[in-house]
């Protein structure tokens, strides 16, 4: 299984360190080498909590609506149902480690699919999948609830996944699944 995955629209690295299936759905354990502007929205998790480890440069990390700048060696949990976002502050590449508890095989499915998908040019230049019903499945897949007035959207998305479902979509993204 290739273990570090490129995704050439975000500009972003990710390695598995340790997958959900290797710490007996303990944790999984991965680290991320977030380039310059890169980070995601705000957004939380019903299923598992995220915990942030700066390992290099600087980690900006929103966690219920305050920002915390983490330096090297400094970490933060984001418990499940809190609102949070991670993104590189600096004008430097950061790299840190990301611990989902308990381990998330979807989490990490939904990550080797968005990045085949940017690899195989399916978003737009913000890397976001054209296809809606590919965003629907990643949406869900990765246990992704929207904050705010985006929380509208969850109904489109709740329902391009079904769809996704449906016409066997899910399975065909499954080519960017290694395990």
């Amino acid at each position: 299984m290739q273990r570090k995955i490129y995704n050439p629209i975000q500009k972003d690295y990710v390695t598995f360190l340790e997958m959900s299936h290797e710490t007996e759905g303990q944790y999984t354990l991965i680290e991320v080498d977030l380039a310059v502007g890169g980070g995601v929205g705000l957004h939380y998790h019903k299923t598992y909590n995220e915990h942030f480890k700066c390992t290099e440069g600087i980690l900006g990390v929103e966690v219920e609506g305050k920002i915390y700048h983490l330096q090297v060696g400094e970490e933060i949990t984001a418990q499940m149902g809190q609102r949070h976002r991670f993104f590189n502050p600096t004008s430097q590449r950061c790299s840190f480690l990301c611990t989902l508890s308990p381990g998330n095989r979807n989490f990490e499915m939904m990550l080797q699919i968005g990045y085949g998908i940017a690899r195989n040019g399916w978003t737009d230049k913000k890397g976001v999948p054209k296809n809606k019903l590919h965003l629907g499945y990643l949406v869900r897949l990765g246990d992704t609830w929207l904050t705010g007035w985006r929380r509208v959207f969850h109904f489109f998305i709740n329902f391009w996944n079904q769809k996704a479902i449906k016409k066997g979509i899910d399975k065909e993204l499954q080519e960017f699944v290694e395990y």
